[in-house]
């Protein structure tokens, strides 16, 4: 994780060094959301791109130069079983997870049918609502408890629903969950200053991504202080940083 005090300090130590403005708590607690979501995202873009070399062959597989690896090593915080439970409510009819964290991304899907023997734990294939509309209603398409089918949809209080068939005993699924949003709380010392308190939330990134979230974030900065000379000096140094990581 990354102390979300140490990036705030940074941020207000460069703006303050040549009194280019300030960032209230507030604005710094949306911004640094913003860029951490902005980070998390490019994961997926930029593992892709970096796996062509390993289909290339021309990856570097030396132990902590791999960069495909490094990249799922910085996922790996956010991937976990998400157990769904059954809603069996009108107009519903599915597996609805109603856990704690948002799901971004959902892996393996796992049906397990207990009432037979032996009892089948089955990976569930995903397809889209019309696919599994077309599937389930024909006799010679229709999945079975070795192959069942599913498909997504959204449930009440926008839950994720998966709705499978044949309808398992338990459903459990390997997801990958957003970064809880990070925040810098604080108290009012008697002059009037923020204080920093030890209930803050940190960023949930890997450490590695410290200078990048500094450096995302002074870029926003300026743009609700209206200094274009920090927004081209933080894109500069952020197209550098991302340059010197692929190439």
């Amino acid at each position: 994780m990354v102390n979300i005090n140490t990036v705030y300090t940074t941020v207000l130590y460069i703006l303050n060094k040549e009194q280019r403005g300030y960032v209230t708590p507030a604005e710094f607690n949306s911004l640094s959301t913003l860029v951490q979501d902005e980070i998390f995202e490019s994961y997926f873009p930029d593992g892709n791109q970096v796996n062509r070399q390993n289909q290339n062959n021309t990856q570097n597989d030396t132990e902590f130069f791999n960069m495909f690896k490094d990249i799922s090593y910085k996922l790996y915080p956010f991937e976990r079983t998400a157990s769904f439970t059954y809603n069996a409510g009108a107009g519903i009819l599915g597996w609805e997870y109603t856990g704690a964290g948002t799901i971004f991304k959902l892996g393996e899907i796992i049906s397990t049918y207990n009432t037979t023997n032996p009892q089948y734990d089955s990976i569930t294939e995903l397809a889209s609502q019309s696919d599994f509309s077309k599937i389930t209603r024909s006799t010679l398409t229709a999945p079975t408890m070795q192959y069942p089918l599913c498909t997504t949809g959204t449930g009440p209080n926008n839950s994720v629903l998966i709705k499978v068939s044949p309808q398992p005993n338990a459903l459990n699924v390997n997801a990958l969950f957003t970064p809880v949003a990070p925040e810098w709380k604080f108290t009012v010392g008697s002059l009037g200053q923020y204080i920093y308190a030890n209930t803050s939330v940190n960023f949930e990134l890997d450490i590695s991504e410290q200078t990048n979230l500094i450096i995302g974030i002074l870029k926003y900065c300026g743009l609700i202080i209206n200094d274009p000379t920090i927004i081209q000096s933080a894109a500069a140094e952020a197209q550098e940083v991302e340059q010197n990581i692929k190439s």
